[in-house]
């Protein structure tokens, strides 16, 4: 059922836990909460009254009534609640006949959790909020307000509930988690709501348009990994490059934006990307894990890796292994959670996606780099500092693989590599076949000097390296990823007159002949496929 198929009662002894549970699912799960306190109080036509008084009221309305009047109450609270129904908390009852009376009215939409502890443990918390309360002249002793007849009797609720929970035993958070549960806020079954992008290379394949161009689809959008890899949006009238939050965030203003536990961030990158998107708080959210880059991981990086293997050093690699130091770290490990302008934007994505499953919403994770890159799978130590699979990126975003309903594998039709460093014997990595710009241009009949200009890194702006397109490593991105789609990109480097392509059949006979190979090797279809830089250039194949 959903939440707005629900009313939970809660019943217990004073210093059970009753108002803390309401709280946190008010906090959690959005609920709406009434207390018994505004529902007598409205029954009466009073606007106040001390506790005494009320619960002599109380019991005379459960004599009259057989506690029906709790049931009418609420029926009347659920009848004039406007917008879609929420999961509704009494908090709380405390009489038999008041949860009979809700059984009756309201069916199999009534939940009743009974809360209680040793007596003990009881009388210490009611010492501790009087203490907090010594303002409050209606506060009786734990003696005296558990002399109430009604208060007495409260345990024997204990035989009615769905759930029983000893509070001293179950710390608050577990009495929520277990109470959640017993709902169904977190849903009931393993819906496959999340589709994965990644790339099937060295990076750079295009994933940054293709994640804007889906991203209106979807009601949450995940990015992981680092301000090392760029991925460029080309918006009109003028491109923007996200290095951290997700390619869609500016075209998809209702879907919200998270950055999970895995994800490596530069402060500076970050704030200004928020700036240019304006996102405010309650549609980002930020793991309090997620990692910080300090400027001493710059540094590193600048003098050890960018000559070596033309590195864009921009600190995810030394940070990552410093967080994988732990306590041995230097600098100590720093968080999104120790960094106070970042407060109000922290929230444990694992609760933002699993809201989403609840409701049903969809989840695009957009990965970065490409299969060839990957830490483990890649030509080491030419590799970036992360596994760029799809498992690997559901990794750092916390989510389950049975989340998965569709893996898109994002491919070139000329592979690229960064530029090799310049000076010294380093190198970017390998390729198999390796081509010149002079050679695209001569085969697609674009221009050269475009293809030069446009073919500079998204970080570091530097030259890339070409190839033939690589029949081992699709096959090994496939093996990896397990793509239930391939996005193939650039097909307008096999002919130019593929820009103009808008239906299938209008693609050049490589093109064709291109695609048929891919879909045999990767034993997917080339569901989506990219002739130029633009949604227009976007021909879409899909039958989801």
């Amino acid at each position: 059922m959903s939440m707005g198929e629900r009313v939970l009662v809660i019943s217990g002894p004073i210093g059970a836990g009753k108002s803390t549970l309401a709280q946190g699912l008010v906090e959690r799960h959005g609920a709406h909460r009434v207390s018994s306190r505004e529902l007598l109080l409205a029954r009466l036509g009073e606007s106040s009254g001390d506790r005494r008084s009320l619960q002599e009221a109380g019991a005379a309305l459960d004599r009259e009534t057989g506690g029906r009047w709790v049931a009418d109450s609420v029926k009347e609270v659920l009848r004039r609640q406007e917008g879609p129904a929420r999961l509704l908390i009494v908090d709380s009852v405390r009489a038999a006949s008041q949860v009979e009376a809700l059984r009756r009215a309201l069916g199999s939409r009534v939940m009743h959790v009974h809360l209680s502890a040793p007596e003990q443990e009881l009388a210490a918390r009611y010492a501790q909020r009087r203490s907090r309360a010594v303002s409050d002249p209606e506060r009786a002793s734990f003696e005296e307000a558990r002399a109430d007849t009604t208060e007495r009797g409260v345990e024997a609720l204990a035989d009615f509930a769905d759930l029983v929970l000893n509070t001293q035993r179950h710390p608050s958070e577990a009495v929520l988690v277990q109470v959640s549960c017993l709902l169904g806020l977190f849903g009931r079954d393993v819906e496959r709501l999340v589709d994965v992008l990644v790339g099937g290379q060295y990076g750079s394949e295009g994933k940054g348009q293709i994640a804007s161009y889906l991203a209106p689809e979807y009601d949450v959008l995940v990015r992981v990994g680092g301000p090392n890899a760029g991925h460029r949006v080309y918006e009109e009238p003028v491109p923007y490059t996200f290095h951290l939050l997700p390619s869609g965030t500016r075209v998809a203003p209702l879907a919200q934006v998270v950055l999970g536990p895995g994800a490596t961030l530069s402060l500076t990158s970050l704030h200004r990307e928020v700036a240019d998107c304006r996102l405010e708080p309650g549609r980002l959210f930020i793991d309090p894990q997620a990692l910080l880059i300090e400027p001493s991981d710059i540094a590193f990086e600048e003098a050890s890796l960018r000559k070596q293997i033309a590195s864009t050093a921009r600190g995810v690699g030394a940070a990552t292994a410093r967080k994988v130091l732990r306590t041995a770290a230097q600098p100590p490990v720093r968080f999104a959670k120790d960094i106070e302008e970042l407060g109000p934007f922290l929230r444990p994505t694992r609760e933002v996606l699993e809201d989403t499953y609840a409701c049903g919403g969809r989840v695009l994770v957009e990965g970065t780099q490409g299969a060839g890159l990957s830490l483990h799978h890649g030509d080491y130590p030419y590799v970036t500092s992360r596994d760029t699979t799809a498992s690997g990126c559901l990794a750092e975003a916390g989510i389950a693989p049975g989340r998965v309903r569709k893996t898109l594998l994002v491919c070139r039709t000329y592979p690229i590599r960064v530029q090799n460093p310049d000076g010294g014997s380093g190198t970017s990595g390998p390729m198999v076949g390796e081509l010149s710009w002079d050679e695209i241009s001569r085969r697609s009949g674009l221009p050269l000097d475009e293809l030069r200009s446009q073919e500079r890194t998204s970080t570091t702006n530097r030259q890339r390296r070409v190839s033939e397109f690589d029949w081992v490593l699709l096959r090994k991105a496939a093996s990896l990823n397990a793509p239930t789609d391939v996005v193939l990109t650039f097909v307008d480097y096999l002919a130019a007159s593929n820009r103009f392509a808008r239906r299938f059949e209008q693609l050049s006979p490589e093109a064709h002949r291109l695609i048929e190979g891919i879909e045999r090797v990767a034993q997917s279809p080339v569901s989506i496929l990219s002739t130029g830089f633009g949604f227009r250039n976007i021909l879409d194949r899909r039958a989801w």
